[in-house]
């Protein structure tokens, strides 16, 4: 059964949620603000996301910046402009609804990305590197690589933006947590702890700094 985070202050709207999916078969887990919401995450193999924007604590926008993209949000929002909404699907988001909704649009929508979830292919390749989703691990050449949450979470970035150059605030919001708050220094090492797990393979040079902005896939 798909695992649904759902992250909503608002007590009575989290239950109706909460009683709706779970009359569809889904295991439900509960967040009350932004920082539960990211412990959870952090700690549970989430299928999909639902998020208000106005929590206590971290806010719904940075909580979405903050997400791997493989996990699918769906924001659920009393903010209606049309600015509040591409803000936030630029941002990471993959799909957005306002409040009040009806029940059955918001359990169509939930279908729609967990099947596009499905759908895609969870092995990252590029070149002659493959990042293989089930054991964290990178494969270049037939050799397996050992990573830690940190190197896969960088790695899964660049290969998800293969063509584009991925910022350092966007790698840094990404990989800082409760127990670990990065900076651009720590950033720095563990890019240079991966390119030296790949150099025990081959000399190419696969990630590359762009000055000033952040890193990239070396074309």
């Amino acid at each position: 059964m798909k695992k649904i985070l759902v992250v909503e202050d608002d007590n009575d709207i989290h239950k109706l949620i909460k009683e709706l999916l779970e009359k569809e078969h889904y295991i439900v887990k509960s967040a009350y603000s932004g920082t539960e919401a990211l412990t959870i995450i952090k700690n549970n193999n989430i299928d999909l996301i639902l998020l208000d924007l106005m929590l206590p604590g971290i806010n719904g926008e940075d909580i979405v910046k903050k997400v791997n993209k493989t996990i699918p949000i769906i924001v659920i929002s009393a903010k209606t402009s049309s600015t509040d909404k591409v803000k936030v699907l630029l941002d990471g988001a993959n799909d957005y609804i306002t409040k009040p909704f009806e029940k059955i649009e918001l359990l169509a929508r939930i279908q729609v990305q967990l099947r596009m979830s499905h759908e895609q292919d969870k092995n990252l390749k590029y070149k002659d590197i493959e990042l293989l989703e089930d054991n964290k691990t990178m494969k270049i050449q037939s050799h397996q690589i050992t990573l830690t949450r940190t190197e896969y979470t960088i790695m899964r970035e660049l290969l998800l933006n293969p063509n584009k150059v991925v910022t350092k605030n966007r790698l840094l919001d990404l990989i800082t947590t409760d127990a670990e708050n990065c900076d651009e220094s720590s950033l720095k090492v563990h890019i240079s702890n991966i390119r030296k797990k790949i150099r025990k393979i081959t000399l190419e040079e696969y990630i590359e700094a762009v000055w000033g902005i952040g890193f990239k896939m070396k074309q």
